[in-house]
């Protein structure tokens, strides 16, 4: 096969990996409620975890950039993903409307969370078509990577979701939506070739780094207070650990 039918067929599979939520559609209202809780703990871990571990290092490993250029990179994405959440908002912002003061649902927190992870598997998709040009056992192994990091964010992700109001086929549509751009940021690297890698690689992967370190503590650590428990913070401090750990595991396999 082509490198342009395997890069597509992978990046294909790479999406679908986002209906892993099905697997809680089932559950009762109450059970949701409960799994959506624990989901949040394992999103601040797996976003933490793949921030620190695997897009910072890589930003901070870009070759030719100066010493300042990653760090403001990163701090611009968290400006920028702050100044996005105000606009939405915003008295005149577009979601301002949409909530109502006595509900507890979240429409911008979905909102960034979206357009993070869409940032983010644009880069996917950029990063496996950038290794299929390279040769197709590195496009395969990289496709892998990907899969087994995506899952436990997709299932994070899925949990952000339901928690900022969205109903489970709402929250299912909306992330395979966002999970489909990287099909786009595949077919953006195959037709521009090697000259997409530094803007990958200098640009959008410490922005999407800065990106998820702002959604993780500014919007969902704040959510995990409301539990005050001593068995809350246990499974909160477990779960969040655990994303922590599978993101480290993940990187061994790269």
């Amino acid at each position: 096969m082509t490198t342009w039918t395997l890069t597509i067929l992978s990046v294909v599979g790479v999406s679908l990996v986002s209906l892993v939520g099905l697997v809680t559609v089932s559950a009762s209202p109450a059970r949701m409620r409960r799994t959506t809780e624990l989901l949040v703990s394992l999103a601040v871990g797996t976003l933490l975890g793949d921030a620190f571990i695997h897009l910072i290092p890589e930003a901070l490993a870009v070759t030719g950039a100066t010493r300042l250029e990653p760090p403001l990179f990163i701090l611009g994405g968290m400006m920028a993903f702050f100044a996005v959440e105000k606009l939405l908002r915003h008295r005149r912002g577009p979601l301002h409307d949409y909530r109502d003061p006595g509900e507890t649902s979240r429409p911008e927190l979905a909102a960034i969370n979206l357009i993070g992870d869409a940032v983010h598997n644009f880069i996917d998709g950029a990063l496996i078509a950038a290794s299929y040009l390279v040769s197709p056992g590195l496009g395969f192994s990289t496709t892998i990577a990907v899969v087994l990091h995506e899952i436990p964010q997709e299932l994070g992700d899925f949990g952000v979701l339901i928690h900022s109001g969205l109903s489970v086929r709402e929250a299912l549509v909306l992330n395979l939506a966002s999970a489909s751009v990287a099909i786009l940021g595949a077919v953006s690297t195959l037709l521009v070739g090697a000259a997409a890698g530094p803007i990958v690689s200098e640009i959008l992967v410490p922005v999407t780094a800065g990106g998820f370190v702002y959604i993780a503590a500014a919007d969902l650590v704040p959510e995990l207070q409301h539990d005050r428990t001593l068995r809350g913070l246990l499974a909160q401090v477990s779960l969040i650990s655990a994303g922590v750990a599978l993101m480290a595991a993940f990187a061994l396999v790269d």
